[in-house]
């Protein structure tokens, strides 16, 4: 039988060694349709301002975040899931040890 699927047993969410000041980010699936990014950050680490090309989803496991998108404002904690359109201007600051999944769609 072949495989069509993708299954990780023990996606590391919590107990990750991040050194400080760091962010560490890892692929952890890639296909045509979407491509998912664990990020990893140290306290009061920070993506500046940026926007991607493609539609993409915030998805925060572990710990708080401040995050711009747009003009607004707003706080995140696990379970905390954001959907952004193409080019939307964004910033993550992390306000504690940080996990978070990156979900980039292709278009």
């Amino acid at each position: 039988m072949k495989k069509t699927y993708t299954y990780l047993k023990d996606l590391p969410v919590s107990d990750q060694d991040v050194p400080p000041d760091s962010i560490l980010s890892q692929t952890v699936f890639e296909d045509g349709g979407v491509k998912v990014i664990l990020f990893s950050f140290a306290p009061e680490q920070e993506l500046s301002e940026h926007t991607a090309s493609v539609p993409a989803i915030l998805h925060f496991l572990d710990g708080n975040a401040h995050l711009v998108l747009g003009e607004e404002e707003q706080e995140a904690g696990p379970g905390t899931w954001v959907h952004m359109p193409a080019n939307l201007p964004h910033s993550i600051f992390a306000k504690s040890n940080l996990t978070m999944l990156l979900y980039l769609l292709e278009q």
